[in-house]
């Protein structure tokens, strides 16, 4: 190791390195929580100044992430969040939490990548790891990340260090957090990987070193790809099996109690997050430049993002069953997060009903308790606020569409009171109703 590394490795050992975290969402925000509560020193950076106002304030901002956890931050004089970026230079140790969403062609949309790595190369001293953990394809770290932090005229794996670590994190997971996750890592470089490998074993209960920034970017599009073939396989089955009479969820319960070589994946009115529904489309994107066909991942992509377009077929023939036509019709939408007790929309299905439901003409509404006002997304801009769920409002609906089983919500009351269930997650499989339930 040279004198540089050995500089960094000492800091990171004595805890002395300052840990700057770009992106203060679901990942960065844990991240940044677990490394301050290790007696690292942390500067947080993020555009929005809202965000960075409350971490310094100790207020929480994301439901899952109670304000006593931010507070690790706000309570120690060398924590805190900024919107300046010339304070990178502050930091040695620098991980990118940034979003990589898609086009509307379905294609990476690696804009947040190329503005942080952009803005890292201008302040880019000797001596600081740089580490990416945004969720992307095989080749970004080198191909993309490298070459604007090598501007700098420093160079790579000698006076600077360069790796990928994706992030697990899982909104609302209890039994799962930042800690409890080991953390895979690929270095540029033998001493790249010993560095980043040294950091987060400071953190996390076991690194798992692989031997390329490119192997550890495929190893986070394996994961979320085998979940998103896995839940379009039982997507598919679910229509199968409605038309043959067949209940899927009780298909799936009976499957389970196989103790070996079954896994349990269940339907829903699509995917939500930001990488299951994203991931697969950035490997048949990389996979192009090689010439290599990925038909089996397409078809699971295109199996779950058509689920919204099946959810609202059920409602309208449920609906043609008792003579309306859903152009008119009052749908109370239920829940718009992307999945249960989280507060977290990113590519929720939900979005997508209220469009193809406004499409057909549909007068719609809906219930969050964890989202009372829909913000602007880049897709949907939506002027809608969460209606109260009383029995009146339930009677003065058309259907009711369970989109997301939220564990507070009273299914009881909705079984009692409203004329058309439109249940997408089983919610209702165990509750008295003198409604009509259509699964879907």
């Amino acid at each position: 190791m040279n004198a540089v590394a050995a500089s960094l490795a000492k800091k990171i050992e004595s805890r002395k390195a300052v840990v700057g975290v770009i992106g203060l969402g679901y990942v960065g925000l844990p991240l940044a929580i677990e490394f301050a509560r290790a007696d690292f020193p942390v500067i947080g950076f993020d555009l929005d100044p809202i965000k960075v106002k409350k971490i310094n304030a100790g207020e929480g901002y994301i439901k899952h992430i109670p304000s006593a956890a931010v507070q690790e931050i706000a309570r120690r004089s060398n924590c805190y969040a900024t919107t300046q970026f010339q304070n990178l230079r502050k930091a040695d140790s620098i991980i990118i939490c940034v979003p990589t969403p898609l086009t509307k062609q379905r294609e990476p949309d690696m804009t947040y990548i190329i503005k942080t790595a952009d803005t890292i190369g201008r302040h880019l001293r000797r001596g600081q790891l740089v580490v990416l953990e945004s969720t992307t394809y095989p080749g970004t770290t080198r191909e993309v990340v490298l070459p604007r932090l090598a501007c700098s005229g420093l160079r790579p794996g000698r006076d600077f260090f360069l790796a990928f670590s994706p992030e697990r994190e899982d909104p609302g997971n209890a039994k799962y957090s930042t800690r409890g996750i080991p953390k895979v890592v690929g270095g540029l470089t033998p001493h790249c990987l010993q560095l980043a490998r040294q950091l987060y074993d400071s953190i996390v209960v076991k690194t798992v070193c692989v031997s390329s920034p490119e192997t550890a970017e495929a190893t986070k599009l394996l994961e979320n790809i085998f979940r998103c073939v896995n839940i379009a396989l039982v997507n598919e089955l679910k229509q199968v099996f409605e038309k043959m009479g067949i209940n899927i969820w009780e298909v799936i319960d009976a499957a389970k109690t196989k103790p070996f070589g079954f896994m349990p994946f269940y339907p829903g009115p699509g995917l939500g997050g930001h990488c299951i529904p994203i991931d697969p489309f950035y490997l048949t994107w990389k996979a192009r430049e090689y010439e290599t066909p990925t038909r089996f991942i397409e078809l699971a992509g295109e199996i779950n993002t058509a689920m919204p377009e099946y959810v609202v077929q059920r409602l309208i023939i449920a609906l043609n069953e008792e003579g309306k036509s859903v152009k008119g019709s009052r749908i109370l939408l239920l829940g718009v997060a992307y999945k249960k007790d989280v507060d977290d929309m990113r590519e929720s299905p939900s979005l997508r009903l209220i469009e193809i439901l406004g499409e057909h003409g549909a007068k719609v509404s809906y219930h969050d308790p964890f989202i009372p006002i829909l913000p602007p997304t880049r897709r949907y801009q939506y002027h809608l606020r969460s209606v109260p769920l009383a029995a009146s409002r339930l009677r003065a609906q058309d259907a009711v569409i369970i989109a997301t089983d939220h564990s507070c919500v009273d299914y009881a009351l909705i079984g009692r009171a409203a004329r058309l269930v439109v249940d997408t997650r089983n919610a209702m499989a165990k509750v008295p109703c003198s409604c009509r339930v259509v699964r879907a």
